[in-house]
C-alpha cells in the first residue's frame, strides 16, 4: 500500500490540475479600466447578447459626463473559458460613439481580467474634418468587487 501512495497522489493531482486551469472567464457583472472608467454588463440572453452601461472617467468634451447605455454580444458557439466579446457605447453626453472588442481572461492567479481596443468616432462638421474624427486605443478591465 505504501508504494501506490505516489501513484495515487500524481494520478489525484492529475485529475484535478485542469479544474484549477479551465476556470471560465464571466463577463456579466461590474469592471473598471486603468483610466479609471466603470461598466456594468448585464446577463446574457440565450443569443450571447448583453445590455449594460459605461461610466468613462475621461473625456474631451467639456459638457459633463453622464451615464451611457451600452450594448453587446460575446460569441458563444464554443463554449470556451476565455471568451471573446464586442460591445458598443452610445455616449449620453456627446456626439459620439466607441465601440469595443476584447477578450476576456483568467490569469495564473484566477483573477479576470478583459483586454480590449476600442474605436471612438465623433462628429465633424465637414467631410474634410473626417480625418480627426476617430480615434484608437486600448483598455484593461479589471472587476469591481462590491464592498460589503
Amino acid at each position: 500500500m505504501v508504494q501506490g501512495t505516489p501513484f495515487l497522489l500524481v494520478l489525484s493531482m492529475a485529475l484535478v490540475a485542469p479544474s484549477f486551469s479551465a476556470r471560465k472567464c464571466i463577463l456579466t457583472g461590474s469592471w473598471t479600466n486603468d483610466l479609471g472608467s466603470n461598466m456594468t454588463i448585464g446577463a446574457l440572453n440565450g443569443k450571447g447578447e448583453f445590455m449594460g452601461s459605461y461610466h468613462t472617467a475621461v473625456s474631451a468634451t467639456t459638457n459633463e459626463i453622464q451615464l451611457s447605455p451600452l450594448q453587446g454580444s460575446q460569441h458563444n458557439t464554443n463554449k470556451k473559458s476565455q471568451p471573446t466579446f464586442g460591445f458598443t457605447v452610445n455616449w449620453k453626453f456627446s456626439d459620439s460613439t466607441t465601440v469595443f472588442t476584447g477578450q476576456c481572461f483568467v490569469d495564473e492567479e484566477g483573477k479576470e481580467i478583459l483586454k480590449t481596443m476600442w474605436l471612438l468616432r465623433s462628429r465633424v462638421d465637414n467631410l474634410k474634418d473626417d480625418w480627426k474624427a476617430t480615434m484608437v486605443g486600448t483598455n484593461t478591465f479589471t472587476r469591481l468587487h462590491s464592498r460589503k
